[in-house]
């Protein structure tokens, strides 16, 4: 006996385990995954947009040294006599006179000697002569081994001569190289603490946000470990919606338990009295006892019946959305009920095209039970009239017979289960007992009132219609 118990609980930690592993990964990974790619972005385009223009500003700045340079240059040179070029005043950089400072300036003309800065020594810088920069034209240089140049050039015509010069200040990047060095440095571990410092936000962010799912999913805990039938714990707006759906689910599976419990209930107290009497007269030796079963035993057939139909409805109900084209049922349940009464004159009008939240099979069966008893109890005519309310929420569907009709105090007791007016003619009290309960199950309603245009019993019957 302890053996099928173990693998009873082998089975259930193996279903459990499988339904745990059923998951589509993590929110938190989810979360920081999403915050980890757009941290990562933005901090890379912002940080090659700040490097690009610091670089450029610091690189900008060097220039205009230059610039100043160059200009000073321009403004201090004369023609002399013998027609080279010479300053009228000293350059006020004390650099250019010092050999291999990182600093240089230089005059060049066709046909004249160059005029370097004494910071040259026995150096000169390599300038093309081919072309005439009437603007300062700036660029970088690797003409000097290891010491990279910065190079910005004019092309000028002194007053007094008509040859070109060509003015050049070079200076050693190695500055500029430097500052933008330490510059990208600083962004780098800037951006590397800033990405750190807002990850662990996000991170921060994200223990912190989903944290009330924890509390759910103590609540969820603590129902099935306490009994208690509702989650009542204060919870953030985000996840109210979630725990009412859970709410909801909770009242549903309880009414559905209830259901089960109340048919469990009416149907043994239903069968117990045929089950009194057959045994009863089978202890007795009475002499009619197979007729007395055959008659207890169809009353247990009709009950068991009833209860299944209702517990098919039920079970339709709760497996998902209904839905059911109201016309193309009731042609069917018209042709097979005009088969039984082919001398009743069956009439159909109203809206071809509604849809109600109803199985197919349980409209079929609701139309059918009163049809057949508006053809069984009507004087041949039976009109039968779809959407005759216009309701937007309910589908009302009249059908009407030319019969006796039913008196008003009897309208509410011939919905018991075996009440019936008419003794006379076969039957078992039931249909419209199962049409009742079914309809309200679905949530529907049925009525019973007079026709005024066939004199008859006139059933009201409205069922929800699908949401559109």
């Amino acid at each position: 006996m302890d053996a099928p118990r173990a693998d009873g609980a082998g089975s259930e930690a193996t279903v459990a385990e499988t339904v745990k592993a059923r998951h589509t990964g993590s929110l938190a990974r989810r979360m920081m995954l999403i915050a980890a790619g757009w941290i990562s972005i933005l901090l890379l385009f912002g940080g090659l947009a700040l490097d690009r223009t610091l670089t450029s500003l610091v690189t900008r700045n060097f220039d205009e040294q230059l610039g100043y340079m160059l200009t000073g240059m321009i403004g201090s040179a004369e023609i002399g006599p013998d027609g080279e070029v010479f300053f009228i005043r000293p350059l006020g950089d004390q650099r250019f006179l010092e050999p291999n400072s990182g600093l240089y300036w230089q005059i060049r003309a066709k046909g004249h000697e160059d005029f370097p800065s004494r910071s040259l020594w026995d150096r000169s810088l390599d300038v093309p002569e081919d072309h005439f920069d009437a603007k300062p034209h700036v660029y970088d240089s690797d003409q000097f081994a290891g010491e990279p140049l910065r190079i910005m050039e004019r092309s000028i015509i002194l007053p007094g001569s008509n040859t070109e010069w060509m003015f050049t200040v070079a200076a050693s990047r190695e500055d500029l190289d430097d500052q933008i060095k330490m510059i990208r440095s600083i962004l780098l571990y800037s951006f590397v603490a800033l990405g750190f410092g807002l990850l662990l936000m996000a991170g921060m962010q994200t223990w912190y946000g989903l944290f009330p799912l924890r509390h759910v999913r103590r609540a969820i805990q603590k129902l099935r470990t306490t009994g208690a039938s509702r989650v009542t714990d204060p919870l953030p707006q985000e996840v109210e919606p979630l725990v009412d759906e859970l709410n909801a689910l909770l009242s549903h599976t309880e009414l559905q338990a209830e259901e089960a419990r109340r048919h469990a209930g009416n149907l043994a107290h239903a069968l117990k009295t045929p089950l009194t009497v057959i045994m009863n007269a089978a202890t007795a030796k009475s002499p009619d006892l197979s007729d007395t079963v055959i008659r207890e035993a169809a009353v247990m057939r009709r009950q068991v019946d009833h209860h299944l139909a209702r517990a098919r409805a039920v079970g339709r109900r709760a497996a998902g959305m209904s839905r059911a084209s109201v016309w193309p049922s009731l042609e069917a349940v018209l042709r097979a009920v005009q088969r039984l009464y082919d001398d009743t004159r069956f009439d159909l009008d109203g809206n071809h095209g509604v849809t109600v939240a109803v199985e197919k099979q349980d409209l079929e069966e609701i139309l059918g039970n009163l049809i057949e008893n508006a053809a069984k109890y009507g004087g041949g005519s039976v009109f039968v009239t779809v959407d005759a309310g216009h309701d937007p929420q309910f589908c009302e569907i009249w059908v009407e017979d030319d019969g006796m009709g039913i008196p008003a105090a009897e309208r509410t007791r011939i919905f018991d289960r075996g009440a019936r007016l008419d003794t006379g003619k076969p039957g078992t009290g039931l249909g419209l007992a199962i049409v009742r309960d079914v309809v309200e199950i679905y949530g529907g309603r049925v009525e019973l009132d007079e026709s005024e245009d066939l004199g008859g019993l006139l059933v009201k019957l409205q069922l929800p219609r699908t949401a559109t």
